[in-house]
């Protein structure tokens, strides 16, 4: 099968970042919006000390949903506050997205689900944001997962297209997690191995981006990127 990272030609458009700058929320000279200053709903997202992490979320309602085990009723709807800190970059991007981030994880831990998401055809204005979210625990034990889900655009309105559980789905400090696009496939990695994709056709066009899980206590500060970077193609 083709490696899906390989494309035909030079990217439409790129960017990345060393995240030197210390922003709450991130902006980089324009180039980011975010879930809560311009989402309204969700949460932004803070660089600092050459990272970026998640801001303050509302901590209200813990995650519980079917695909982590802690709902029973495999149907209902997940509960939790769903407000992820979110940041995506503004502008037109070409619709085949390739993004690379370099992972820092310190004193990962169980009793939290601390995750690092790369988005890929996204979008934020107020009380909506929508796009693909391909993100992994930041844990390497049997209860470490990657997934790939679609947000629909209202808070807490996703729906999960892959997920894989285990050591090898998690991520630790200095890892290299990467997302594709291409047409309707989704494809996830980690350190240059594909681990997980999805298809799915329901949004053409859209922003790359970051973001983090909601519900994470005080260890945002703990989990992020040291780094990113996207290249996109028509």
């Amino acid at each position: 099968m083709t490696d899906p990272r390989v494309f035909t030609g030079a990217p439409v458009r790129s960017y990345e970042t060393d995240f030197d700058q210390t922003e709450t929320p991130i902006s980089e000279s324009g180039m980011w919006v975010n879930g809560l200053t311009d989402g309204l709903d969700w949460a932004d997202v803070v660089t600092e000390h050459g990272g970026a992490h998640g801001g303050r979320v509302k901590m209200g309602v813990a995650e519980r949903r079917a695909e982590q085990g802690n709902l029973e009723d495999a149907d209902a709807a997940p509960l939790g506050d769903y407000d992820d800190p979110t940041a995506v970059l503004t502008g037109s991007w070409g619709p085949n997205q390739h993004a690379r981030g370099v992972v820092f994880s310190r004193n990962p831990t169980e009793d939290y689900y601390q995750e690092v998401e790369l988005r890929l055809r996204s979008s934020i204005t107020p009380h909506s944001c929508t796009g693909y979210e391909v993100f992994w625990r930041c844990l390497k034990t049997e209860n470490a997962y990657a997934e790939i889900v679609r947000w629909n655009g209202p808070i807490a309105g996703f729906t999960s297209l892959a997920r894989a559980t285990g050591p090898e789905f998690g991520v630790q400090d200095r890892d290299v997690v990467e997302a594709t696009i291409v047409g309707s496939r989704i494809t996830s990695f980690i350190n240059g191995k594909e681990v997980l994709s999805a298809t799915d056709d329901a949004f053409a066009n859209g922003s790359p981006g970051i973001g983090f899980n909601f519900g994470c206590g005080d260890t945002y500060v703990d989990h992020g990127f040291s780094s990113y970077a996207v290249d996109t193609y028509d």
